[in-house]
């Protein structure tokens, strides 16, 4: 079952890339010579963006809760996923890079790519030599 549960070009994640696309961003997706493979990479800027599911990465809302049925076996996972997560998003930031994680649930508020784009703004504005083109 979980072999059906797609790693990359999910309906989140396809949602974030057009508008992004649309508003003139340029990036690279799922650059696996980075740590935890992110979904949305802008090299020029050292940005890397997640998009998460908010059940498989374990989000504190109410799509993230547990099922009912094999509490210990779905905890055990989740938590392995939100491990690695944090692992992926500590070697990224090392290395120079900025880190942003968007949530499903986040993506159902009309603003959520406005933030995104902020985010992204404001992090070129931070460090000048991150100047890819919006």
């Amino acid at each position: 079952m979980m072999s059906a549960v797609r790693s990359k070009n999910t309906k989140p994640e396809l949602l974030v890339r057009k508008e992004l696309h649309a508003r003139g961003y340029r990036f690279r997706l799922h650059r696996r010579d980075l740590p935890g493979t992110p979904d949305i990479v802008f090299p020029s800027r050292k940005s890397a963006i997640f998009v998460n599911g908010c059940f498989w990465h374990g989000h504190a809302c109410p799509s993230g809760a547990l099922p009912a049925t094999r509490r210990a076996f779905w905890k055990a996972k989740i938590d392995r996923n939100k491990d690695r997560d944090a692992k992926s998003r500590g070697e990224l930031e090392t290395g120079g890079w900025s880190v942003l994680v968007v949530w499903e649930c986040e993506l159902r508020q009309p603003d959520a790519v406005d933030r995104i784009a902020s985010w992204l703004d404001a992090d070129r504005t931070r460090d000048p030599s991150r100047n890819g083109a919006p």
